[in-house]
């Protein structure tokens, strides 16, 4: 036996989930993520540069 669910169900739980969800996040909640997201990404990008460095020392 197949499950199918109509788009129009998922549209509208996942449009109904964001509308739900806005009025409860802060302002201070989006500002720290997205100061967490960049520091998670230039550390993310600093250590690749790193070990592509050390790599290439290595295999010298």
């Amino acid at each position: 036996m197949a499950h199918h669910i109509e788009n129009d169900t998922i549209v509208g739980t996942v449009g109904g989930t964001i509308l739900s969800v806005i009025p409860n996040v802060e302002t201070g909640d989006i500002v720290r993520t997205l100061i967490l997201a960049t520091v998670g990404a230039v550390a993310s990008f600093l250590a690749t540069q790193i070990l592509k460095w050390t790599w290439k020392r290595i295999k010298k």
